[in-house]
């Protein structure tokens, strides 16, 4: 690390902490030339995959475009930015740990699909009926069905029984 002030190679760390949330690493170090002080921050460098469109083209991605459907989904729904703020950052976090360099579009909007659908239901299906291009109200009726029947196997299997197993 250069000194800003003088831009001598030559520095040492004094003392390093936890930044931003645990997200960054503040380190406070001292030019070794001309003694003075000064703050850097160090932020991992994680490459997302590149998004492979419908149309087999491909774009960078944008975390603005999750984050702006997911609150488009979501407007006017009793859930906290804080919320949407931890959806986001767990479909980031799944997306870089995949480990691949290119993704197919469809699989980011099938974790938006599974995230919304535990926060909010109706968010899920506004979601669902634009990103599924639904064109007529058998479409929803379709969809919240399969939503029902996901909810009921969901409780179920949180649910202890009340019953014994049966034994042959």
């Amino acid at each position: 690390m250069h000194c800003p002030f003088c831009s001598n190679p030559e520095t040492k760390v004094n003392d390093s902490r936890l930044a931003g949330a645990g997200r960054q690493v503040r380190r406070r170090r001292e030019c070794l030339a001309c003694g003075e002080r000064f703050t850097t921050f160090e932020t991992p460098e994680l490459v997302m995959p590149r998004l492979i469109k419908r149309d087999a083209s491909r774009e960078p991605f944008d975390e603005n475009k999750l984050r702006g459907g997911i609150v488009r989904a979501l407007e006017k729904r009793p859930v906290s930015s804080e919320a949407v703020e931890r959806a986001v950052d767990r479909i980031i976090h799944e997306l870089q740990t995949a480990g691949e360099r290119e993704i197919p579009s469809r699989q980011v909007g099938e974790l938006v699909m599974e995230t919304l659908r535990a926060l909010d239901e109706v968010a899920y299906v506004r979601f669902a009926s634009v990103y599924r291009s639904f064109q007529d109200v058998t479409e929803f009726q379709e969809e919240i069905q399969r939503l029902r029947e996901f909810a009921d196997t969901d409780r179920r299997k949180n649910q202890m029984s009340l019953l014994p197993d049966d034994e042959d």
